[in-house]
């Protein structure tokens, strides 16, 4: 996207929330401050109500903040998978749901 945005192909780009343009928040601030003014694309994020039109918004001033904050919760949630994941295994229980080429799932007991 970002190629097609220095090729000037883009005019507006527009999002669900800040976090699809990116979780990190330092590259996600230089495209909203400054690579897509430079472009003259204007970005809109909808739930975030975010729109470039617009600097002097409220909303404009936490963006960043939402940025931040994008960043860290995808951190916190792949931390917290892993973290369910190893517990998983040190119990003995299968991390998938399919079985090995050669075995049968048990039809009464799914998980053996």
């Amino acid at each position: 996207m970002i190629a097609e945005v220095d090729a000037g192909n883009v005019a507006t780009i527009i999002v669900k929330d800040m976090s699809r343009l990116g979780r990190n928040s330092s590259l996600t601030g230089l495209y909203i401050n400054f690579t897509f003014p430079k472009y003259n694309v204007r970005y809109i994020a909808i739930n975030d109500h975010f729109d470039t039109i617009d600097p002097n918004s409220t909303d404009s001033d936490i963006a960043g903040i939402k940025n931040w904050f994008n960043e860290f919760f995808a951190k916190d949630t792949s931390r917290k998978i892993r973290a369910v994941q190893k517990a998983k295994g040190e119990r003995g229980v299968p991390l998938t749901t399919n079985v090995p080429f050669g075995y049968r799932k048990n039809p009464e007991d799914k998980t053996k």
